[in-house]
């Protein structure tokens, strides 16, 4: 695959469901908010089965219906639910098998680009997952298989089996862990890299406020995670800031600093960005060239430095 440097992200447009969501979503915005990204070169859309419960996939099919020309479209397997809506981890074989189907079913395709594992869990079953999307691919129904969320030790154990095409890990200023371990290993075996919440989940954007936060509807996940909390919110905030001025200075949105940020290290093929809106595609497509200067990157670095004392 030769994909863009950025692609889109579907998960707040699986709307107020599911135990992990953004709040309401408007479906004809989100369909709004794909083509427009296509429209602008992007050239990928990430979804999963988790978002919404299978409603993300299907506006990714609506949105994908009619194109000459479609993007590839990566989703996911492993987390599934059942009658009382509780989301629950599963990778037994007839569980992934049975979600790549209704995948495929949900955005009316004859073949999914990539499917990841979304976690590892249970772990005891990774191998008998893993062996099962091999099957698929050698089937023509996946064309490439990757994971998500997964430990160097977890990709050996899916090596063994077939080849690991991609890793899908955090990876944002404010939570640069898989530096150490992770994507170097990934640039020793080949593997590719896409990371998620590049902009940590809207916080990076620039347009992120206390009063945004304080009102973010109650089904919404952020407020419950530390980063949205004090005390790290007021240094993030801080952190939003700097990012801004930096990217001003070219004439673009904290945003694209942050995106800019994570796309700097040689092992990240590309990173997913959040859209709900055909408007936000404007305020980060430029983040497809723009990257930082060494002095802008020293700049981040003391900002970061200072804010551990």
């Amino acid at each position: 695959m030769n994909i863009t440097p950025i692609g889109v992200g579907a998960w707040a447009m699986g709307g107020a469901v599911g135990d992990w969501n953004w709040g309401a979503q408007d479906d004809q915005d989100s369909i709004n908010a794909i083509r427009h990204a296509l429209d602008s070169g992007i050239n990928w859309i990430d979804t999963a089965p988790a978002y919404g419960e299978g409603h993300s996939e299907e506006v990714v099919g609506k949105a994908l219906k009619g194109l000459s020309k479609k993007p590839y479209v990566f989703t996911k397997c492993s987390l599934v639910w059942g009658p009382t809506r509780k989301e629950r981890n599963c990778l037994k074989a007839e569980s992934v098998r049975g979600e790549c189907e209704d995948s495929l079913r949900r955005m009316s395709l004859e073949t999914l680009d990539l499917v990841q594992i979304h976690w590892p869990n249970p772990d005891p079953d990774i191998e008998e997952a893993w062996g099962e999307l091999a099957k698929l691919k050698k089937e023509g129904k996946i064309r490439w298989i990757g994971v998500s969320n997964f430990s160097p030790s977890q990709m050996k154990r899916c090596q063994a089996i077939a080849p690991v095409t991609s890793l899908q890990p955090p990876y944002s200023v404010l939570r640069p862990e898989v530096e150490k371990e992770i994507l170097p290993f990934c640039q020793e075996n080949n593997i590719g890299v896409i990371v998620y919440s590049p902009m940590q989940s809207g916080l990076l954007s620039g347009r992120m406020t206390r009063e945004r936060i304080k009102n973010l509807p109650p089904t919404d996940w952020r407020p419950r995670v530390d980063s949205f909390q004090e005390p790290q919110l007021t240094r993030n905030l801080a952190l939003q800031d700097l990012l801004g001025k930096i990217a001003g200075r070219h004439g673009f949105t904290a945003g694209v600093a942050a995106l800019a940020w994570t796309l700097r290290r040689p092992e990240v093929t590309g990173a997913i960005v959040g859209l709900r809106h055909p408007d936000q595609v404007e305020g980060i497509i430029g983040a497809g060239e723009f990257r930082l200067s060494p002095e802008e990157l020293a700049e981040i670095d003391g900002f970061l430095m200072a804010s551990k004392k």
